[in-house]
């Protein structure tokens, strides 16, 4: 089968989708089938036995210079400079631009796949994509769901006003989601919500749990372990992610543990509620973060941390905290969205947006030796037998299958 990957954007150490993209198309690979991924900037890490096509943008976040990248040329090209504009007044396009250039390379080559998977772009062009190859869409999650947890914790009409521009594109996917023929997401909870969010008919969603790369992340010594160190994965400029809450818990945790420290795998505050709590708490010694480092990497923090937090107010799966478990890192996290789904009964348990309730847990697992050895083991047990890619990829073929029996029926092709 020869399989294309649609991503808009496939960053290798930020977020889900580079994750996500690069272990698919390996477990799909593996299998046997012949994969090539589309991917606008920043463009993945992936196998070598894995063709990469770059669909090219104007590459405006990865710079602070945007208003130089303006070209009198874009006035031939609008699409350029529909982007330059989106961007400069606080939009964000690239979903939109994406599924343009990449009907427009794909329109040119309607024979390259036999079928398509597109991970959450959901275009206007996807349609028109949908009418000349069979094609499955990914919705990891709604993001009305990030935009309504934005306007509930903006500060300001300045800061709402700001959220609903950058979400400029959520009508587009409204409007694109029901009428797509085939969608596959990745939780029993994320389901629910597109349904509920997007008016999909429930006949079109298909749960398919995301895989963990159990070879890469698993348990390391425990002579790496420093002494009261907690891990989380949490932007600090994305709300949902509950990281304030954590850093909330902080003071009073160090009341009784003074050592202790955290590590934030993702982007550093600035000018945000968490960087000015972060001030007025005075936690720089206690607090490290990093973000732009590799999986290797991050393996090695998850080995050196005694227990994993995982605050979210919502996710659609939950990489960290299905990694954490994976390397054997005791966990506490909230069940939020599809956080359920993932860990099971195999963490310690806390209402979301509470900073009492992380507080309480944190101590309970300092002190409780047996219960951090009884989480270690049943966190890998349970990536171990449910949560590896090659199981996913097979549920993807699959689900290919039945896309591409359909298309050829709707086609009268044989």
């Amino acid at each position: 089968m020869k399989i294309g990957l649609l991503s808009y954007r496939s960053h290798p150490y930020s977020g889900g989708q580079g994750i996500y993209i690069k272990h698919l198309s390996k477990a799909l690979n593996d299998l046997g089938h012949d994969v090539t991924v589309l991917s606008g900037p920043p463009y993945p890490e992936l196998d070598e036995n894995i063709e990469l096509i770059k669909i090219p943008s104007l590459g405006m976040f990865e710079t602070d210079q945007r208003a130089k990248l303006f070209s009198f040329k874009f006035f031939f090209r609008p699409l350029d400079l529909y982007e330059w504009l989106t961007v400069m007044t606080g939009g964000f396009p690239e979903p939109y631009t994406y599924g343009k250039r990449a009907y427009s390379y794909l329109k040119e080559r309607i024979n390259l796949f036999d079928v398509i998977l597109d991970n959450q772009c959901l275009a206007s062009s996807l349609l028109d994509i949908q009418d000349i190859f069979p094609l499955a869409v990914t919705i990891h999650h709604p993001i009305t769901k990030d935009h309504k947890l934005e306007m509930e914790s903006a500060a300001n009409w300045k800061e709402r006003l700001s959220s609903i521009r950058w979400h400029n594109f959520l009508p587009m996917q409204k409007n694109v989601a029901p009428k797509l023929k085939k969608i596959i997401t990745v939780s029993q909870s994320s389901k629910k919500d597109i349904i509920e969010e997007f008016q999909v008919l429930p006949e079109n969603v298909e749960v398919i749990l995301n895989g963990i790369d159990i070879n890469t992340f698993k348990p390391g010594s425990r002579e790496l372990i420093k002494k009261n160190m907690i891990i989380t994965t949490a932007s600090a400029d994305i709300p949902l992610k509950g990281l304030k809450y954590l850093v909330q818990a902080l003071p009073e945790i160090k009341k009784k543990f003074p050592g202790t420290k955290l590590t934030v795998i993702g982007k550093s505050p600035s000018n945000s509620e968490v960087s000015a709590l972060i001030d007025s708490l005075s936690l720089n010694d206690s607090i490290t973060f990093k973000s732009g480092i590799s999986e290797n990497e991050i393996v090695d923090l998850y080995h050196s941390s005694e227990i994993a937090v995982i605050p979210s107010l919502y996710e659609g799966f939950g990489f960290g905290a299905g990694e954490a478990m994976a390397c054997g890192v005791p966990l506490i996290t909230t069940h939020s969205g599809g956080l359920k789904d993932v860990v099971g009964d195999c963490a310690v348990e806390i209402l979301p947006a509470s900073a009492k309730e992380i507080e309480n847990a944190v101590l309970k697992l300092f002190k409780d030796f047996e219960l951090k050895k009884e989480l270690s083991l049943k966190g890998r047990e349970r990536m171990e037998a449910k949560f590896d890619w090659k199981l996913a990829a097979s549920s993807y073929v699959k689900s290919f299958s039945e896309v591409i029996q359909k298309f050829n029926n709707e086609h009268n092709r044989v």
